[in-house]
């Protein structure tokens, strides 16, 4: 049993990833912006708080075993401002508390395709979806360039979609996987899967790696 800190535990990809914590037998505290949105249940203790409150954030974090980042900036007006503000709190909170580790969600638009470009500097790479992923490329190249943390960043496929685990996945490092018929997807489900596992037993400290089916 680990003690686990969970920020954005609400949202698409943190919900997946406090219910699979939770199932392992893990405790976990939930850092929100809505604490009404999660529900009670055991092992689970829900905080209100703004990740941009860096002293608040470094007490929460301390004698943490695992920080998962899983936030979002999407309702943001400025979202890219806002995600690469916000990590930096975090970083910045994380590295003053002494956190052992800190995982990140990160996004699939930095992950490179078999020509070696990015997908996220494909040409029909989606407008809707450009200011998040710079920000994660931001976040990625910082954690690279840092040694003040043990840390992993784990790109979803390009298609992640609510849905339970299978457990049968396939782990990658900086290339975009797909399957056979050129498909590139991975449930929540089964990315929490991933995230926990790396939680629990490292085999990605210091790197970014990647999972699809």
């Amino acid at each position: 049993m680990m003690e686990l800190v969970i920020l954005g535990a609400s949202g698409f990809i943190g919900s997946a990833i406090t219910a699979e914590a939770l199932s392992r037998g893990h405790k976990v505290t939930a850092v929100v912006s809505r604490p009404e949105r999660v529900t009670p249940q055991a092992g689970l203790t829900v905080l209100g708080l703004d990740i941009n409150d860096t002293a608040a954030l470094t007490k929460v974090l301390s004698n943490k075993a695992v920080v998962i980042s899983a936030f979002s900036g999407h309702a943001q007006q400025d979202v890219k401002g806002y995600y690469v503000a916000a990590f930096n709190s975090v970083y910045k909170a994380a590295v003053l508390a002494n956190t052992p580790r800190l995982l990140v969600v990160g996004g699939a638009a930095t992950l490179k395709l078999p020509d070696d470009s990015r997908l996220l500097d494909s040409p029909d790479f989606p407008a809707e979806y450009r200011a998040t992923a710079e920000g994660a490329a931001e976040v990625l190249q910082k954690l690279q360039q840092q040694s003040d943390i043990s840390w992993s960043f784990l790109s979803p496929a390009a298609e992640i979609f609510p849905g339970d685990k299978t457990g049968q996945y396939r782990l990658g490092q900086d290339y975009l996987l797909a399957d056979q018929d050129g498909r590139s997807r991975i449930s929540t489900g089964d990315y929490a899967v991933a995230m926990l596992n790396e939680a629990e037993q490292p085999q990605h400290q210091n790197k970014r790696f990647s999972i699809a089916y």
